[in-house]
């Protein structure tokens, strides 16, 4: 059986084991063993890797002798156009960024789908439902109006916020501080931090006054606090030292001290870290994972209500900025490759070693 050359076949491989719809209009997969192509998202039973060819199209697939399976129905168009989902997705983005409020039902009448259906498969192929996805657009909006205008009250606007209490009931874990605050860019609020070098390499700790805000791995001391400034510019940046003026500061580091050494996650340190609903569902899961274990992406997205959410997922740990607290580094590929890590795969690798090591 001949294949699609082009295809990554990895990439491919990793879509079908997460059963990741967000590829069913870009490839089949065809089990030699069965005769049958299915679609990656197909919920039927895993076939092993071994019998396992790709193609392009359905049609590659029949010409190869394979016939589409009854269960996803491969060759059902409208069952594999996921055209509409991205052009709702680019209409909610519109929305974030004019105002514009539709309900569900303008949406599913734009799309020509039941609200009900719509709500389903845009969750099921995107991760969060369209009221949420329009949130965090909106959110990102007003992350760029806020540090654009000098009104916060035309930025909430801007936003399409109907008031500031809106904002503002969601806007404590999105920016982990006050908008006037992050409009700033941390101006008026104190960043405590200092180092933390070890076998791991080396560390920069930061914290607000509300917990800690970043936990970096890096190189070299410039780059790291160049970062740090970087995302709160004109905040106070002050480097601690770590005596009994510091103790709240001194406490939260030795507490993450205590998970370098031991493994163990110490969910009582406080943080002050943002996110969307989604980011903060997933980090809060991934600090349920015991040490010396692992979970694949897709497992972490099952584990949060989100099971085609697997992407999201790795999006979601490459925006965790507090290392070791959310330890994105159990998260590996469901073929038990490593996968990616915001500080390198080779400290990662180092992590999981050493947490096996201590079971």
């Amino acid at each position: 059986m001949s294949t699609v050359e082009d295809l990554d076949e990895r990439v491919c491989w990793e879509a079908v084991v997460d059963r990741d719809a967000r590829f069913d209009q870009q490839f089949v997969f065809g089990v030699v063993t069965t005769g049958v192509f299915c679609k990656p998202s197909c919920r039927s039973r895993r076939a092993l890797r071994r019998n396992v060819r790709f193609f392009r199209t359905p049609k590659g697939a029949e010409a190869s002798g394979l016939r589409p399976c009854l269960r996803c129905r491969p060759t059902d168009d409208s069952a594999t156009d996921l055209q509409w989902i991205r052009d709702l997705c680019e209409l909610l983005r519109e929305q974030g960024r004019s105002g514009e409020r539709l309900t569900l039902g303008d949406l599913a009448k734009r799309v020509g789908k039941n609200p009900k259906t719509l709500r389903k498969q845009f969750q099921a192929a995107v991760g969060v439902t369209p009221r949420q996805y329009l949130e965090s657009c909106r959110l990102e909006t007003f992350r760029e109006e806020v540090r654009a205008i000098d009104s916060i009250t035309d930025a909430v606007y801007a936003a399409g916020f109907g008031s500031s209490s809106r904002l503002y009931e969601r806007v404590d874990s999105f920016l982990g501080m006050t908008p006037s605050d992050y409009r700033d860019g941390g101006g008026g609020v104190e960043i405590s931090y200092t180092w933390i070098e070890g076998d791991f390499g080396l560390l920069l700790v930061a914290a607000t006054d509300r917990g800690l805000c970043s936990v970096e791995f890096g190189e070299d001391r410039e780059s790291l606090l160049q970062k740090l400034a970087d995302e709160f510019p004109t905040a106070v940046l002050s480097e601690s030292s770590m005596k009994a003026g510091d103790a709240q500061f001194r406490a939260w580091v030795e507490g993450l001290g205590r998970t370098l050494r031991d493994g163990e996650v110490h969910p009582d340190l406080p943080l002050d870290v943002r996110g969307s609903a989604f980011r903060i569902k997933v980090w809060r899961y991934l600090q349920s994972i015991p040490r010396g274990e692992t979970r694949s992406y897709g497992e972490v997205a099952a584990a949060v209500g989100q099971p085609l959410a697997a992407r999201a997922v790795a999006g979601a740990c490459a925006g965790n900025r507090v290392a070791v607290l959310i330890p994105c580094h159990r998260v590996i590929r469901a073929n038990g490759d490593l996968g990616g890590y915001r500080w390198g795969t080779d400290r990662k690798e180092y992590l999981l070693a050493e947490e096996r090591s201590r079971d």
